[in-house]
């Protein structure tokens, strides 16, 4: 016979395991969006001749952190 602090025990890790997977899918998804904005930003103004940002991974993981913030930071960097 399962004593009932086990069942709430298991109740609770199913629970914060739920709340984790929500979290990391959400900064997964900030992450993916940000990726995807910056890249095209950083093509656009590549193809452009506004800037030349190489695209290493460096530079990617600038990108998908900051967003366009990110772009601008490596704009501002490429001038120096």
């Amino acid at each position: 016979m399962m004593n009932v602090n086990v069942i709430i025990l298991f109740a609770l890790l199913i629970l914060v395991g739920y709340l984790l997977f929500k979290l990391a899918m959400a900064v997964l998804k900030w992450l993916a969006i940000n990726s995807i904005v910056g890249l095209i930003l950083v093509g656009v103004l590549n193809f452009l001749g506004v800037t030349h940002i190489p695209l290493n991974l460096i530079n990617f993981l600038i990108i998908a952190i900051g967003g366009v913030v990110g772009v601008f930071i490596l704009i501002l960097l490429s001038f120096l």
